[in-house]
């Protein structure tokens, strides 16, 4: 469950939409229901050389509710909203790691599933008079927290990640094709970057010295995505750089690569939709 948790934030959480084919101010359903499936490759914690394929089922549902919304943004509560600045709930994952399969790992405890929480600020940079094109700046600041059955809701500190997020509807006149960017930054507590690079003593050896990191920049990504809603299902896919370059834990034993690229793709039916619709101005 935790790594369908978080393909759906990948798919439903960073950039690509579940409301992209439809044009701005058009009555929607109040909510949309389906299950399709999905591939996503990731590395086992930022940083790792080593990664793990899924194939996974890909929940598909939107709730578009006067305070409460599910869609291309998450799971979101709407706190304050303008015409240019809204702030909202955030959330985010990661996935657990077994480090009996990490080399850079072994011998060291296991890595639980973490969650995170917090407001987001988003302000809206520019707009075309169509609505088809939109730039925002979004600042989440989240509290991060374990998701392992011995330690769950240990306080993991806390991660901000500013970003660009640029949207584009029907890019270069493909009709119904929807083209997502988002480039940001990452900055985390110092127990939030401990949790995953720090080295203690007793865990250290000739080629994994002891470790202990503070908190600040965590490196940056880009991400591309590309998806499509036709009328009874959606399709998807996207690509992410991170770059770990200048973080300030770039020098801990359990950093094999401070670049690397991961991908993954989704397809869901649409079952289900309420008889209810709502305006939508998007």
């Amino acid at each position: 469950m935790k790594l369908i948790a978080l393909f759906y934030k990948v798919f439903l959480g960073l950039i690509l939409t579940t409301q992209l084919s439809l044009t701005y101010a058009q009555d929607v359903p109040k909510w949309e229901a389906g299950i399709g499936i999905s591939t996503l490759h990731l590395p086992d914690y930022r940083g790792s050389n080593e990664a793990r394929s899924y194939v996974l089922p890909l929940p598909y549902f939107v709730y578009r509710g006067d305070k409460i919304k599910v869609d291309r943004q998450g799971i979101r509560s709407e706190l304050f909203n303008t015409d240019f600045i809204q702030l909202d709930i955030s959330a985010g994952a990661s996935v657990p790691v077994n480090s009996d399969k990490n080399l850079a790992r072994a011998a060291m405890p296991n890595l639980d599933g973490t969650a995170e929480l917090g407001p987001s600020l988003e302000i809206s940079l520019a707009r075309s008079r169509d609505r088809r094109t939109k730039l925002d700046l979004r600042i989440p600041v989240r509290m991060a927290f374990t998701l392992g059955p011995e330690k769950f809701g240990q306080n993991i500190g806390i991660v901000a990640t500013p970003h660009l997020n640029l949207d584009i509807k029907d890019v270069a006149g493909m009709s119904g094709w929807n083209l997502g960017v988002l480039a940001g930054l990452s900055y985390a507590s110092a127990r939030n970057h401990g949790y995953f690079y720090n080295v203690a003593p007793q865990y250290a050896s000739a080629s994994r010295p002891a470790y202990h990191v503070g908190g600040g920049y965590g490196g940056n990504q880009l991400i591309v995505a590309l998806s499509k809603r036709f009328n009874q299902y959606w399709v998807g896919a996207f690509l992410r750089a991170d770059s770990l370059k200048g973080a300030v834990f770039e020098n801990s034993p359990l950093i094999k690569t401070k670049s690397y690229v991961t991908a993954g793709i989704g397809f869901s039916w649409i079952l289900k939709q309420s008889e209810q619709h709502v305006q939508i101005e998007d």
